[in-house]
Formats: C-alpha cells, structure tokens, sequence
C-alpha cells in the first residue's frame, strides 16, 4: 500500500469519514461535484503515487498527508462520466471509470418490490453481477445491510482494503450498491461492514451464485455462464405431466459419497451425472434427490448447515458444471429434486449470522432465533426481506438450474414455536398458541409461488407431525405442497421389521394402523438417509435373525413398501443392502455387489421399480382410497398381511400378500374380487433374489370358492418372510416373466434421450 505523504493535517469531516471508512455515503464526498462554480474531483487511492483525470488531462494533486486526490477545473472540461489513471508504487498505470461519477443503478421498483418481500428474482440483482454502463463493462454489487454504517466491497482486486471501494446505501431500503468499472469475472470478494458499534465484520455476499471451495470462503465474481440447454422436450412435458396418477420412485443421493475417485476426492458433477444416471436408468429410478449441495463450510453437516442459498458446492466444480448434472439427467428421462432448508442456518460468523452487527436474518431473543438441538439459527420469517430472500432463493434453483422439484426440510421445526424446546424456552404466538403463524404465511406463500412461477415443479414436506392438510392446496386451508413424507408410517414400519419374527403378530397394528390416515395426504414412502446413520444401523442390518433372515426380511420389506399407497424414495446404498451404516466420508461400499444376496436385492428393487411403472394399479390412484382394498388386515396369528391394489378404471387388479414369518405355508387361501388367472410377477423368494424359491409356479387360477366375503379365492403358497405381488389376468395366460415388462408411462423427456456432452 502506498504511503501518505507529509504530516497529517486535520481533515474536513467528510474526510475524515471516508478515510476512517465509517461514511455511509461515499458519493457525497468522492466523485464529480460542482462546488463554486467549477467541477471539483475527488478520489480516494490508497494504492496510488498519482493520478489524473484522462479526459480533461487534469492532474489531480494529493491532500498532504493522506491518499486523497483532488483537482477542479471548469465545469465544461470535466465530463460527467470520465476515467481516472493512477500509478502505483512499481509505476504501472491503471485507468478505469471512476466508480464513483455514476449514478444510482438499482431501480426503485425493485428495492420496493424487495422491501414489499415480492421480488421473486431478487438474485439478478442482489450478489455479484457483469454489467455495462455508458457503454463500460464492470461489476455491479449490491447487499441488504440496514443496520450497517458503512459497507465496503473488499477483494483480490483492491487488496481486500475496506476503504477502496466503499457502496452507497439507497435510502431507507437497506441495501447498498456499487459497480465498480473494469472488474471482470473469477476473482475472489467479500463485504466489509462497520456496524452502528463501530465493530468490523467480513461477511460472505448472502446472494454469491459462487464460492471457493471450503475451508476457503470468498464469493466468486459475477461467475458468468455459458451452459447451452439441451432439455426442452423435458422442461416442455413437465409443465403438463399428471404427477400424482404417475409412477413416481425416488433415488435419495449424497453426492459426496456415492463415489470417489482412488484417491478418495470429490468427483465433479460432469462425472457424477453420467455414472449415477446410468445407474438409476438400469435401476428403474424416475426421479434422484440430491442431499444439499447448496454451498455449506462443514461436511460432516451433509449440507444442512448452508451458507450460500444461491450456489452449488464448489467441492463437485462450477455452477456450469451443475447445469450439466441436471441436464444430463432431464436428456435420460430422470427428474431432480433438490433438499432445500429453509429452515435454519448455521452460526459461522463469516456468513448470515447477525450480518450487519445486529440479529438481521435471524430473531434477536434466541427463544425463537436457536435451534439448540442443532447449534443453528432460526430465519426470521416475519420480516419481508428475508422472506423474500428464501424464495428469491427458492425460484432460482427451479428457474436457473431447471430443477423439478425441492425436498423442504425440516418443516416441522418451523411450524412449531415450542419445537424440541422444554416450558418457559418459547414464545407463544399473539393468540397463544404454539404454531409458528409467520412461518406458517412464509410456507405457504413458497409454495403458491413456485407453483404459479413454474408449473410441474413438485414441493415435498418433511413434515413429521399431525399438522393438517400439508399437501393440500392453500385456498382449501392447506400449506400448498404437493407431497409429504410419510415419516409414521416409515417408523412403525420399520419398528415392526426389527421385531423377531416370533413376536411380530402381537404387533400387527404397526402396519394395519396406517391405512387409517395413508389418503389423508399425498405421501412419499421413504426409507431416508436419516435411518442409516447415527447408530440407527444399516437397513440390512436392523433385520433381525441369521443373515439368511436379514437379507429375506429386507427383500420383504421392499416388496411391501413398492405395492403400498405412496410414492417411493430410496437411500443410496439401501437397495443393495449395504451393511454398513452411510458414512458420508467415503463411497458407497460398491464391491458387496460381487456377492449374490447383495446382488439380488438390487436385482429386486430393480425389478420391482419396472413392475411398479408397468402397471397402472401400483401408481395411478395412490392417493385415494378407491385404489386400495384390504383383502385380510386380520391374521395377526400368522403374521400375514394380504390387500388389492387397483387401477383408476378399476380394471387393472393386483393382489398382494405378505408373510412376516420364517414359516412357508402352503396352502394358504385368500379372497379375491374377480375371477380369472393371478400371475405372480414378483416373489421375494424367488432364487433369482437370493431366496429359497418357494412359489406358485407362475401364479394361480381363483376358484368360485367364497372367502373373506368375496365370490372367489385362490389358494396360494405363500413363502417364508416373502412378499408376492399377483397380478389379475381374465383369462389364464402362460407366465410372463418381470424382465418383458416394460414401462406404458412417458416420462418428460423421453426414455431414450442421449444428447451430447
């Protein structure tokens, strides 16, 4: 840094201000003013030796004993826009327009829409952004700071010095801008802010569409994106597509563990999108669901803790690169869901964490700022601006990014004031209650207007409690979203598979009490990253018995879960039986694939991903009660569950029957709605699958016997700890087997697309 030369005179205030870099306004002090009759030039160059003013070749002379460099001459030789040419230390000349000479750039339609909290593409102009003015190319900035004194844009391009280049602050609105002439794309900056108690922060840009890769922070300038789109037959069909009649199977990833390279880094998104879309394409998958790969500091967080709510991780590459991922998957038929969390935020004093000196996202009273349980802070969703950042945030992953959905996380935690919090750590609401009636307006406003912005998109809760009417729409009362995981009947599910066979039918309610609520919403099935971690032991592993038992019980519980009501979601690794629980640290334990019962499950959930996308009455009416018919709810004694699954026409008929038992039973009768022919489609057990192969050889023709109140039944071996899936044929046909089926649905973008790189 250039030294000031002489003494240090006392400064004028304006000055001083500038200099101290506490000025709020910068503009009223530097820049083109006309003062007495002449055009007066004032910049502040902390780097400079000297400097002159290009147009007018005025030199401007330093004030003694500072880096404050001023001339004047008549109003008409000093240009309104004009450049500045300084040399440093080492003699080389810089020129650029002086930032300081333009006007005000954000409009002021925008800031009120922001204010109002109804910008929904704050983004184009918060954050980091290429701009030309006057026909000059440079950097715009511009940041939501309203309790600040003084922000500064600091970086690789002024030494990270707070006082070069400090913003202009637009009235009352908070924000404040600067575009800085010159600037290119790819360096590296921050905010520096001096709050009202003179502290100094450095604070990430909130709305950075780029970050280095962590443990370094910094923003990335104005990451500019040359991604040619190549999905438009998909992004065309997703407007129209009938999801809820739809087949509908999701594979949850985490990034960061579903491969590595051999040396254990990260894989780039490019590499990722061609191996795990080839992957869920021979699996049968529609749809993958990314863990966050919103920019986050800490790995072992898996993303939840986000810093950067407008920025794909760098640790898999650019923002380009993700454009890629996404895609490339549209180009194969697969949708992307992407988790999102609004929810919460992490306490990391380089990011949003009492931004500007004072509780500015977050509430101030950490009774309703703190997730105690986490060590995170809670968005403030009453105030407009951060609501508008969350779904400025949302819409920019659906619009920019082409995603087709966000998984909402931890919904719960927003809804409930007194959430994981003992008396006296929570405040009620003004009624008294304990909802949370800020957050409740923000979730809905989300989803009205991601819906109307782009339609097709799909918005699921994880919502874990009896909240009503979660994926029912708003003007009938609802949240708004389209979906909701169905976390009680995950965990009775599951709590009943844990259980020794011999004591499961005192237990049989765990799977009965479900088909009491299972059409109050539009649930997903899902078997999350959640259960697999935390000493919750793999989904192979809490199957109890021998291993012959875990792999059947996990076989069986597959084979349950894709003919029950509800879409369906998988975790990485759970539909090969991995043994050991995720760690998120390394890959996936892909060579247990070299072994026949790991093997067969994928084989089966493979299969059973085709016969569930096949057939109409595994997907079309999941969510209503005119698709399903219990055939016996009752049989507690033996542990056998059985019911029908139906299409919307009501031709199409499967029956499904399940013995939770080690126990085959051979001649087992069961009542059915319609005479005819019942190919078995899947059978767990099937030695194909690593099973025992105790069967129907193909399936079984029903007998005008009555049973369990229906005109018809047929008797059936049922196998042990095995599930068949039956499906009705009028007339009796020669056994088909899985592998001929092939999927009557059209997914958006075809089944076959493959565009170049």
């Amino acid at each position: 840094m250039a030294t000031a030369k002489g003494s240090a005179p006392k400064l004028p205030d304006p000055l001083q201000r500038i200099l101290e870099a506490r000025h709020h306004d910068p503009f009223e002090v530097l820049g083109r003013h006309e003062e007495d009759g002449k055009a007066v030039v004032r910049a502040f160059l902390p780097l400079a030796e000297s400097a002159r003013v290009v147009e007018a070749d005025l030199a401007l002379e330093r004030i003694e004993g500072s880096d404050f460099f001023v001339g004047s001459a008549d109003p008409a030789k000093i240009p309104s826009r004009y450049q500045i040419e300084w040399a440093d230390a080492a003699g080389s000349l810089h020129v650029a327009l002086d930032p300081y000479c333009l006007p005000a750039q954000l409009s002021d339609f925008d800031l009120h829409l922001f204010a109002e909290g109804r910008h929904w593409h704050a983004y184009r102009f918060f954050g980091s952004h290429v701009r030309e003015i006057d026909g000059v190319s440079g950097i715009q900035f511009a940041v939501w700071a309203p309790n600040a004194e003084r922000v500064s844009v600091v970086g690789d391009f002024n030494a990270w010095d707070g006082r070069a280049h400090p913003m202009r602050v637009r009235g009352g609105t908070g924000v404040w801008e600067l575009f800085i002439p010159g600037l290119k794309s790819g360096g590296y900056y921050k905010y520096e802010i001096r709050d009202q108690a003179t502290h100094i922060h450095i604070k990430i840009d909130p709305y950075a569409q780029a970050f280095q890769e962590r443990p370094q922070t910094a923003g990335i300038l104005a990451p500019a994106s040359n991604f040619r789109w190549a999905d438009e037959d998909w992004m065309a069909a997703r407007k129209d597509a009938n999801w809820q009649h739809r087949p509908m199977s999701v594979y949850e990833v985490h990034l960061g563990s579903w491969s590595r390279d051999d040396d254990g880094n990260f894989v780039n998104y490019r590499i990722l999108a061609k191996e795990i879309a080839t992957y869920c394409r021979d699996m049968g998958f529609t749809h993958i669901e990314l863990l966050p790969i919103t920019e986050h500091p800490l790995d072992a967080s898996w993303g939840y803790q986000c810093t950067g709510y407008f920025a794909p991780t760098a640790r898999f590459g650019t923002p380009d690169d993700f454009r890629f991922f996404v895609d490339y998957f549209h180009r194969q038929g697969i949708g992307v869901l992407l988790d999102w969390v609004p929810a919460h935020f992490p306490k990391d004093a380089y990011a949003l964490a009492r931004f500007d000196g004072t509780a500015l996202y977050e509430h101030a009273d950490p009774r309703m700022g703190e997730h105690r349980d986490w060590g995170t802070l809670i968005f403030n969703f009453g105030r407009k601006e951060v609501k508008n950042f969350l779904l400025s945030s949302a819409l920019y992953w659906l619009e920019e990014f082409h995603i087709d959905g966000l998984r909402v996380d931890a919904v719960a935690s927003m809804l409930y004031l007194d959430y994981s919090r003992n008396a006296g750590e929570w405040i009620p609401n003004k009624y008294g209650g304990n909802e949370n009636l800020e957050a409740v307006d923000f979730i809905r406003e989300l989803n009205m207007v991601t819906h109307e912005q782009h339609p097709g998109t799909l918005m699921i809760a994880e919502e874990s409690t009896a909240w009503p009417a979660v994926s029912r729409p708003t003007y009938l009362g609802g949240l708004g979203f389209s979906m909701k995981w169905n976390m009680g009947w995950m965990h009775d599910t599951l709590s009943y598979m844990q259980k020794d066979p011999i004591y499961r039918h005192f237990h049989h309610d765990l799977l009965t009490f479900g088909l009491l609520y299972a059409f109050t919403e539009n649930f997903v099935l899902p078997f999350s990253h959640d259960e697999v971690v935390h000493g919750k032991k793999s989904m192979l592993d809490k199957m109890p018995g021998d291993a012959w038992q875990k792999f059947a019980s996990l076989r069986l519980l597959y084979t349950f879960m894709f003919s029950y009501p509800g879409k369906k979601l998988l975790f990485q690794g759970c539909e090969f039986g991995q043994g050991q629980e995720w760690n998120f640290a390394a890959s996936l334990d892909w060579d247990l694939l070299e072994r026949p019962q790991h093997q067969g499950v994928r084989q089966l959930v493979a299969d059973l991903n085709r016969l569930y996308q096949a057939l109409p009455a595994l997907h079309e009416v999941d969510f209503d009660p005119a698709g399903f018919e219990w055939i016996d709810c009752h049989d507690s004694s033996q542990s056998v569950l059985s019911y029908v699954r139906k299409s919307t026409s009501g031709e199409e008929i499967i029956a499904a029957v399940f013995n939770f038992t080690p126990v085959p039973r051979a001649n087992y009768r069961i009542g059915v709605p319609e005479p005819g022919f019942y190919r078995e489609a899947v059978n767990s057990d099937a030695e194909l699958y690593g099973g025992s192969n105790v069967g129907n050889q193909g399936g079984v023709t029903a007998e005008p016997v009555s049973w369990m109140g229906r005109p018809h039944s047929m008797m059936i071996a049922l196998p042990p700890l095995a599930g068949l899936i039956l499906v009705h044929e009028p007339e009796p046909a020669e056994n088909l087997d899985v592998d001929d089926l092939e999927s009557t649905e059209a997914r958006p973008g075809g089944d076959e697309a493959d565009g170049a790189d």
